[in-house]
């Protein structure tokens, strides 16, 4: 079909609660770069006609009690072959519910197909393996920002429309020093020289992306050591994670990839391993995040668009992503961008947020370098209350990582901070751009920064504004 075709058939959202094979096969073939679906207005006033299209999906009334299909929830056998053959019957009738009921169920990789709401009943525990095998074959994924073949993420969907993770049970990846963690090659993760580890691989896939090599041959998995992610659903349309618990993961734990309208609410996330991020969409349009815990190893919540080459050659921004009524305790950051945002970010609204340990480094966070490049733009944040962080309570840096050491100079601007309040931190603000290219358009308001130990760090900023700001109870200027 020419390209045209798809261009005219192309809408932001779908409603229905039953996604069409067609929609499905649209998904995959919808042009990399999204139009910028927020609507009319500018600032908070385009916030109502983002929230309006992003509608959780609805399901059939039809329940499949995976133990129909031959699980037990005895915490021993296992249950894979259970749920793929539950799922498989739900999606064949036109969706519903594979329910979990009470019990510990093991299981391998799990699979969603479209229609289907993988629902945890309370006291339910799905117990994901730690052996790599029931991870493969290898599948289609992002990896730290770069497509490749690698180990299925423990739950996982391939454009597939209207899919879901709801109840209130749990999902325990078990995840620790003896399994998953190790591959970081840190012994403080319980890593054991001699042992294989993502020291090697990491770098391997990296430099491919940088080189071209097509993602087919970019194949880890069995005899590799890139840990998988929790839950990803890749090229979906229509997706919820609604009231489960989600602890212990390997690595990051929700991860929505080249999404449409993705709602996570009421979700409750422990994890304290390497790279434990809590919330990571990648080249999404239109997400909700209300109403959830963060108690993480890293960002509680990380926005993200694939990193350097590789994300330069998907070009899908994030944009459309709002984050209200959360509770963030420990982490890398509250709510950050970056640094895999060489797809550009926009349109990003937290609200109505509590952020406070001494182990959570910042609230507001973007984070990028001239390797990354891209454009962040339209950061807003509002009535957000800090308790304390461990470093400064907004901060923008382009020298993360690699530092300025690369071509693709990135370009912050448009940043609105209104009425966020904290007790105690480092910094106030630490911004450090560009000579060549400042951070550019902040206002800050009606902000009062307490018990800051050093100050503010302002590094090549142009058009810096504050608003009744005050540090340590003197007004800034």
């Amino acid at each position: 079909m020419h390209a045209s075709v798809f261009h005219s058939l192309r809408i932001p959202f779908i409603k229905k609660a039953a996604c069409t094979l067609a929609a499905c096969f649209l998904t995959a073939y919808l042009p990399a770069q999204q139009p910028d679906s927020a609507g009319q207005g500018e600032g908070w006033e385009r916030l109502p006609a983002i929230l309006k299209n992003i509608v959780a999906p609805t399901f059939p009334q039809r329940d499949f009690p995976v133990t129909r299909f031959g699980a037990k929830g005895d915490g021993r056998k296992d249950c894979t072959k259970a749920f793929r053959k539950a799922i498989d019957a739900c999606s064949r009738s036109g969706g519903g519910r594979v329910v979990v009921p009470p019990g510990e169920f093991m299981s391998g990789a799990i699979h969603l197909k479209s229609n289907v709401n993988l629902h945890l009943q309370k006291g339910a525990v799905i117990r994901f393996s730690t052996d790599s095998k029931k991870y493969l074959p290898e599948v289609f994924t992002r990896w730290e920002g770069v497509e490749c073949y690698n180990y299925s993420p423990f739950i996982y969907a391939f454009e597939q429309c209207a899919i879901a993770i709801t109840g209130e049970g749990t999902l325990d990846g078990q995840a620790g020093n003896s399994a998953w963690w190790p591959w970081t090659g840190s012994s403080r993760f319980g890593f054991k020289p001699g042992d294989l580890s993502q020291r090697q691989d990491r770098p391997l896939l990296l430099s491919m992306a940088e080189n071209g090599v097509p993602v087919k041959e970019r194949v880890f998995g069995k005899g590799h050591r890139l840990r998988p992610n929790f839950i990803q659903p890749y090229r979906c349309k229509n997706v919820l994670i609604e009231g489960v618990t989600i602890k212990n993961s390997p690595m990051w734990e929700i991860h929505p990839v080249l999404c449409t309208n993705v709602t996570v609410r009421g979700v409750q996330i422990a994890s304290h391993g390497p790279n434990n991020d809590g919330c990571d969409p990648e080249s999404c349009d239109g997400v909700l995040i209300e109403n959830c815990v963060f108690d993480t190893g890293d960002d509680c919540i990380a926005i993200k668009s694939g990193r350097n080459a590789d994300g330069r050659r998907l070009n899908v921004p994030s944009q459309n992503i709002v984050v209200r009524g959360c509770t963030m305790k420990d982490g890398h950051g509250g709510v950050v961008i970056g640094s895999e945002i060489s797809g550009g970010c926009r349109n990003v609204y937290t609200e109505d947020c509590s952020m406070d340990s001494p182990n959570l480094d910042r609230a507001l966070r973007i984070k990028t370098n001239s390797m990354r490049g891209g454009i962040v733009e339209n950061v807003y944040m509002r009535n957000v209350k800090v308790g304390q962080v461990a470093e400064s309570v907004i901060l923008t840096d382009f020298f993360y990582e690699e530092g300025d050491s690369g071509p693709h100079t990135p370009t912050v601007k448009h940043i609105r901070i209104r009425n966020v309040r904290s007790g105690q931190s480092r910094y106030g603000v630490y911004f450090r751009g560009y000579e060549r290219s400042p951070i550019s358009d902040v206002v800050l308001e009606d902000c009062e920064f307490n018990n800051v130990k050093q100050g503010n760090v302002i590094s090549h900023v142009n058009g810096l504004i504050m608003k009744n700001v005050t540090i340590n109870g003197k007004l800034q200027e």
